[in-house]
């Protein structure tokens, strides 16, 4: 898919939660802001340009990342890879590892975090699947799967696999219930 049509699915997204046209969420949402220049950056990054021309553009591309962030307080770099149809619901404090996995129509709350920790062979970044809502002011780090149509509550420390279709919370997280997040990521918005 191009960057265009990705960006589609994530401004889709956001016009039918919020029920208004497109352009006043454009210019009013900042995670919009920050996904517009995540998909631009990423479709150059992961392109066939010769060697300089690509340099010169992904420096361009960190720069805007900085200025995206110091606006937003989003930082989601070209490196990582986000799947179609990204919701991010308030301004403020997201920060994504560069080598950040994440899976379609997932939805992430102010104050996320996903990021490098753990130890050895447990050393790495997380892989999101696909539908999973992130709560405010969630950390979800090491080298871990979190499954598809996972809830993770406000306020909790991700630091071991998650199956899918649960609900966890918590620090550390632990499974609260097997209810997915088909409440808070809507089926007749998922594209």
């Amino acid at each position: 898919m191009s960057w265009i049509t990705n960006y589609q699915t994530d401004l889709r997204r956001y016009t039918e939660y919020s029920g208004s046209f497109w352009l006043s969420q454009f210019l009013t949402q900042q995670g919009l802001w920050a996904l517009l220049q995540h998909r631009i950056s990423f479709a150059i990054y992961s392109g066939h340009w010769p060697r300089l021309i690509k340099r010169i553009l992904l420096w361009g591309c960190v720069v805007w990342q900085k200025l995206i962030e110091i606006i937003t307080g989003i930082t989601i770099p070209y490196t990582a890879t986000i799947g179609n149809g990204l919701y991010i619901g308030h301004f403020g404090t997201i920060i994504l590892h560069p080598h950040t996995r994440m899976g379609d129509n997932c939805n992430l709350s102010q104050g996320v975090t996903i990021g490098i920790s753990g130890r050895g062979e447990r050393r790495g970044v997380p892989t999101i699947g696909n539908r999973v809502y992130i709560g405010a002011n969630a950390v979800i780090v090491g080298k871990i799967h979190v499954g598809d149509d996972v809830v993770i509550g406000a306020n909790s420390l991700v630091n071991r696999d998650v199956p899918s279709c649960c609900t966890v919370l918590g620090v550390p997280a632990k499974i609260m219930s097997e209810q997915d997040s088909g409440d808070y990521i809507s089926p007749s918005i998922l594209l």
